[in-house]
């Protein structure tokens, strides 16, 4: 496979000469109604109808008790990993294979990452590596799981959905019970996403989704907290929310909270995307399906979901032959104006994490090296 062919290929799909993005946010619905109704209501900020209706409208979605409405999918996190019991000195296991602002909401915990390494299967965290770690540097007292050289307690496990794909859930949720460790899903890219038919975010108490302009809905910036029961939904909404007491008039707030209001601006745009998730859904499923056929007999593997799940494919990708390949496939797709991506480099090599625990990465190294993200915008399918 030649990369002039995968460019003739992308614009035939896309129907045009100009330049392609990666992902790009669709407004072909009922947005501007929904946000000039807002605009007009003057209830642009926090308080308005469709914070509201978007919390409910992603409950009936996912099945989730309770989702909480952010400013952005970090705040989510950083909200559902308080809510889940992570403090200051606390190691969280996660995955160097990710976007770095999982990172980012347990640097400002005052926690750290222990990195572990993915599976082939979903790109994510993978359960067998997580163990094979915890068995040799961890154990369990009458406290929960601590981290044998340091006695720091090993408090959570993030894993990310990585482009979408669900990860082992059924095997991290064993591995988690074992060890005593509570599980928050980053669903940061996995809207639409499902494990043996239940949404992913909804299998530990919470879960973090992104609503940034590059995910498969967007409302410019905001996330939500997936919360496994109305209690706990009820808090973290508190939480979220300067921790103010309800009173008709006077300013009381019981405890240290954060401002993660979502603006009901934001949360008319996702009221409207809801509208058309199933559309988007469809439509990335088909292109998909062509990118798989595309590659189907080249050296070139595209990155199929896994048997378990039903993905949202919000990003697709290609595993490339060898790390030259991958290079000069970026860089010819680039300069002819198709945007392609390599994935993230890997957390332990930035500087701000250079130094913490991790297990063996060598399936994240190869797949550092190897892979990259193809163009993925549903809508210009209808063209």
């Amino acid at each position: 496979m030649k990369p002039a062919s995968l460019v003739e290929f992308v614009r035939d799909i896309y129907q045009t000469d100009d330049f392609i993005p990666l992902h790009a946010p669709t407004f072909n619905g009922s947005e501007q109604k929904y946000v000039q109704e807002t605009i007009e209501s003057t209830f642009v900020s926090s308080v308005g109808k469709f914070v509201d209706q978007f919390e409910q409208n992603i409950e009936a979605y996912t099945g989730t008790q309770k989702a909480v409405a952010t400013v952005n999918g970090t705040a989510a996190l950083h909200a559902a990993l308080y809510m889940a019991g992570v403090q200051r000195g606390d190691f969280v296991i996660t995955q160097a294979l990710t976007f770095v602002a999982t990172c980012n909401a347990l640097h400002h915990m005052g926690a750290e990452p222990i990195f572990v390494d993915v599976s082939p299967v979903s790109l994510g965290l993978c359960p067998k590596a997580m163990d094979e770690f915890l068995t040799e540097h961890c154990q369990v007292v009458e406290s929960g799981c601590i981290h044998k050289k340091t006695q720091r307690p090993v408090r959570a496990v993030v894993p990310m959905h990585t482009f979408g794909h669900p990860v082992e859930l059924d095997e991290l949720l064993a591995v988690c019970q074992k060890w005593n460790i509570a599980l928050v899903e980053d669903a940061a890219e996995s809207l639409g996403s499902f494990y043996k038919g239940k949404h992913t975010g909804t299998f530990g108490d919470f879960g973090a989704v992104s609503f940034n302009g590059n995910k498969i809905i967007t409302t410019g910036g905001g996330g939500m907290v997936l919360c496994r029961t109305q209690e706990l939904g009820a808090r973290t909404k508190h939480i979220t929310t300067t921790a103010k007491v309800p009173h008709p008039y006077e300013f009381y707030h019981d405890e240290a909270g954060f401002n993660y209001r979502m603006p009901n601006l934001n949360a008319a745009l996702g009221c409207a995307q809801m509208e058309v998730l199933d559309q988007y859904l469809a439509q990335k499923r088909v292109l998909a399906n062509r990118y798989h056929s595309f590659f189907e007999n080249s050296d070139f593997q595209f990155v199929v979901e896994p048997e378990y799940a039903q993905s949202n494919y919000w990003l697709n990708a290609l595993i490339c032959p060898s790390a030259e390949a991958r290079d000069e496939l970026l860089k010819q797709t680039n300069d002819s104006g198709v945007m392609t991506r390599p994935i993230w480099q890997l957390m332990h090599r930035l500087p701000m994490f250079k130094d913490v625990p991790r297990g063996d990465l060598t399936q994240s190294e190869h797949i550092e090296a190897h892979l990259i993200n193809l163009p993925s915008s549903p809508v210009l399918l209808e063209k």
